[in-house]
């Protein structure tokens, strides 16, 4: 039997009070995702580590059942891939956003979500300016880009995730030397923020984008460095050939080195406006050749960062009817299918936390359990229990 895995990145949340003690997951018509609830087998599961990172890179490893106590190594290097930056072993990789700063304080961690020509505009200024032989920047995705440092530098060094602290101080949060050996990488990472500001506050993009009420794009932020990791591949270690569709360069990254085909979608985003129904049309298609699908969208995630908790409501339902709902009428055959957050990005809290996520797997021909609807306190009572590590990949195949 073929599979499909839906990632509803950062839907999961706390009750909150507007919702009378709900989370949107409870409150959201989602009719489609329900249904499989119902018809199948539900639970928690515990995709970030104790007192580990918090990140999408470590909770998409941990649910295809990579350990990411092994095999993260920062989500530099899984963008890379994803973008066709070819990274020697002693290559550093870094996430480099284009952010807002205002008054000293991180103001917007995506510029607004600036569009790509503009940022690729201001990376390529940034690279002409502060590159080097040893120091490239690469555009990306709206404000996700890419900095690698080539042969000296160390990944050992400490870098705060600039959606997780918005509104706080860039002087508490500047790159810190985790050892004497990742010193010299801090100095440069911090360096390079510091003399950003100066050439991007004074580009046109910029100046037109405060001619226009926008954010300007006026700092860069490296984060989440790392080498190139060793990964077996997914076919190798189950026997199945699989297919990744995603907007997200660090989801697309993590499916090169697993080993799945990228099929890219025109007009997915990453953000709420995405192609629900490409990405639904592109998995239909997928399937044609591919024994494993893994459809990531990461709307609600962006919608929780933002702390905009109709938005992220809107997200769930947009998933359920646009997308699975479009992938469910569509079927050709039987098809084992699990629905799950990566994490929860809870719109109170605005950043990722490590709090187990509700899935669900249906199988068909299979019983279900009692769950009836699918959010975090019905999953509780699923038959599956909490369950962590690779139970959940191994329960999904079996």
């Amino acid at each position: 039997m073929k599979h499909i895995i839906f990632i509803i990145d950062g839907a999961a949340d706390y009750p909150i009070d507007e919702l009378g003690g709900k989370t949107p997951l409870m409150v959201a018509n989602k009719p489609n995702i329900d249904s499989l609830a119902k018809k199948g087998k539900c639970g928690l599961l515990k995709t970030i580590p104790e007192n580990f990172n918090k990140g999408s890179a470590v909770a998409n490893l941990s649910i295809l059942g990579y350990d990411p106590l092994i095999y993260f190594h920062g989500r530099g290097v899984l963008e890379a891939a994803a973008m066709g930056v070819k990274l020697n072993i002693k290559d550093v990789a870094v996430r480099c956003n284009t952010l807002c700063v205002e008054d000293s304080k991180i103001k917007n961690y995506s510029a607004g979500y600036i569009s790509n020509k503009e940022s690729a505009e201001l990376i390529k200024a940034i690279d002409k300016k502060l590159g080097n032989d040893k120091i490239k920047f690469y555009p990306g995705v709206s404000y996700r880009h890419l900095l690698v440092l080539k042969e000296d530098y160390s990944e050992d060094v400490e870098c705060m995730p600039p959606h997780d602290h918005q509104g706080e101080e860039i002087s508490k949060l500047m790159v810190k030397a985790k050892s004497k050996k990742g010193e010299k990488t801090a100095a440069l990472l911090n360096k390079l923020m510091l003399d950003s500001k100066a050439i991007l506050e004074k580009h046109p993009v910029n100046l037109k984008r405060v001619e226009q009420g926008k954010d300007p794009a006026n700092m860069i932020w490296p984060w989440s460095p790392g080498k190139k990791p060793e990964m077996k591949r997914f076919q190798e270690l189950y026997g199945i050939k699989g297919a990744v569709i995603s907007a997200v360069d660090l989801v697309k990254g993590l499916g090169i080195y697993a080993g799945f085909d990228v099929i890219n979608v025109e007009g997915a985003t990453g953000l709420w406006n995405t192609n629900y129904e490409g990405k639904a049309d592109a998995c239909i298609k997928a399937l044609e050749a591919h024994d494993f699908v893994y459809v990531h969208v990461e709307a609600a995630d962006e919608a929780g960062h933002e702390g905009n908790l109709k938005l992220k409501i809107k997200c769930i339902e947009d998933f359920d009817k646009r997308l699975l709902g479009r992938v469910l009428e569509n079927l050709k055959e039987d098809v084992c299918i699990a629905v799950l957050p990566d994490h929860l990005t809870p719109v109170k809290v605005r950043a990722h936390v490590s709090d187990p996520v509700p899935f669900l797997i249906y199988k068909p021909g299979e019983k279900g359990d009692e769950v009836e609807r699918f959010d975090e306190e019905s999953c509780k009572n699923g038959s599956y229990g909490l369950i962590k590590g690779n139970k959940f990949i191994s329960a999904l195949l079996k």
